[in-house]
């Protein structure tokens, strides 16, 4: 494992599965007017940065929001994809019912049926960040895998639409944001 990674941690803008309070984990909705603003304002605090490695999910919504703030060409991989909700894919929140809702706020085991374990994200996301060399690196993705991270870095929340986090890995400490 690289002995030091500055990870900068974007989930994407708000999308319409987002807005209309739908699961989107592999599904591949588009940003919102408001998902738009949101990516975009992101430009002017990542243009001053430089990065080692930029990267994104193979997702719309990723690939949006790299663009919008200033990184059109981030390398795509899918292991930065949010978690796979399999039959919840779509269904607004209430359709779900609140067993499944409860389930996927505490998180840690949560398996969606039909698609997948919090246990087989955190794994992609193990796998991804054993691979990065050393550096600074921009990773535009999701909030089920950034939740990820942060839960190893002790502050298990779920980040907010085009939030942006950054950690030091493998040393597992939060950073105040200073962008």
């Amino acid at each position: 494992m690289p002995s030091s990674l500055e990870l900068w941690l974007v989930r994407h803008g708000e999308s319409t599965y987002n807005a209309e309070g739908r699961y989107a984990g592999w599904s591949d909705p588009p940003l919102t007017e408001a998902g738009v603003a949101m990516a975009s304002s992101l430009s002017e605090r990542l243009s001053k940065i430089e990065f080692d490695g930029i990267w994104r999910s193979d997702k719309m919504r990723t690939q949006q929001t790299a663009s919008l703030a200033g990184f059109p060409d981030a390398s795509v991989d899918e292991r930065l994809r949010e978690v796979d909700f399999g039959e919840m894919e779509g269904k607004t929140y209430a359709e779900v019912g609140e067993e499944l809702r409860h389930r996927l706020r505490s998180f840690q085991d949560f398996y969606a049926p039909g698609g997948e374990s919090v246990a087989q994200v955190r794994s992609r996301v193990h796998a991804f960040l054993s691979e990065l060399p050393a550096g600074r690196h921009l990773i535009f993705s999701h909030g089920g895998w950034i939740r990820c991270v942060l839960v190893e870095c002790g502050s298990d929340r779920f980040p907010d639409k085009a939030e942006l986090c950054r950690v030091m890995w493998p040393d597992r400490i939060l950073l105040e944001d200073l962008a």
